[in-house]
């Protein structure tokens, strides 16, 4: 298997991964000490969920990295579970930051407090720019390497807008209302703990299946039979079999050619299938070909 691994595609992951982490930084640091200030335990919430951002950001950078590596003696099928791994790390980073905010969100209702301060909303209408920002730029990088890692990178950050959002509307709304409805302010982080479970599940269930080796979606069967079937003395593809690692996909398929042909003749025409499948599915990494009599 002496195909090169596509490392540009984990670097550009990289490179997202490393922006998000800078500026998750900075956003924690932002609101964290607005959240204090302005007596918003929405965005002292807002901030707990920009601190794990940070961490999982470290471990799909780590995955990346990993998965970028050729295969050796020990793994010769290369790396590449380390991607889908991260991305399964920052589903379940996702669900421990959901349910510490639902709990803190829940103990606040009980204990009433003052009012946010109106200043607030402006940290948070900054917040969801930015995040908003990030997201479709890492998303657009994570369809492109197609990354399960890179994609759960994004969805962090869309997270992150949508508690920033939350938090917005419920400040806002105890501001207008006035006394009553100080705790609107902590239903809203409340609110946003149920999105950011939903969003971890989604995260989560691709990224499994990956592991699990489930056959990706997609119409690839069809597309490689019919490259297949271009290949001369090719009748049928009786069995195909495709798994994901990381940024690489691995086929498994049996052809049917003409009984009479010699062994060497059925092994070019192997070559010749696994070359065809490949010069036009460059994301494929290997093609395992077993030759049948039709």
């Amino acid at each position: 298997m002496e195909a090169p691994p596509k490392p540009h595609q984990a670097e550009r992951g990289q490179k997202t991964t490393l922006l998000g982490i800078v500026v998750n930084i900075a956003l924690v640091l932002i609101k964290g000490i607005a959240g204090w200030l302005g007596n918003s335990y929405a965005l002292i919430a807002d901030a707990m969920e920009s601190g794990t951002d940070i961490v999982t950001s470290v471990f799909v950078w780590l995955g990346l990295r990993v998965a970028a590596r050729k295969p050796d003696q020990n793994h010769p099928y290369g790396h590449g579970k380390a991607e889908p791994l991260a991305a399964i790390v920052v589903s379940m980073a996702l669900v421990g930051a959901a349910i510490l905010i639902a709990i803190q969100s829940i103990q606040n209702i009980l204990v009433p407090h003052e009012v946010p301060a109106p200043f607030t909303l402006i940290v948070l209408a900054g917040v969801v720019i930015v995040k908003e920002v990030l997201f479709r730029r890492i998303a657009r990088v994570g369809e492109e390497t197609d990354s399960r890692a890179v994609q759960a990178d994004a969805w962090h950050h869309r997270s992150d807008a949508i508690t920033s959002l939350t938090a917005f509307v419920g400040i806002s709304i105890a501001l207008v209302g006035g006394p009553g409805y100080e705790s609107a302010d902590d239903w809203a982080a409340l609110l946003a703990s149920g999105v950011i479970v939903y969003n971890a599940y989604h995260i989560f269930r691709p990224s499994f299946g990956e592991i699990m080796d489930e056959s990706p979606s997609g119409d690839w069967r069809s597309e490689i039979e019919a490259i297949a079937l271009t290949v001369p003395q090719v009748k049928r593809v009786e069995k195909f079999v495709i798994r994901k690692a990381g940024f690489e996909y691995f086929v498994d398929l049996h052809v049917e050619v003409p009984g009479d042909l010699t062994v060497r003749q059925g092994h070019d025409i192997a070559h010749a299938v696994k070359r065809a499948i490949m010069d036009q599915k460059p994301a494929i990494y290997d093609v395992l070909i077993h030759v049948e009599p039709a």
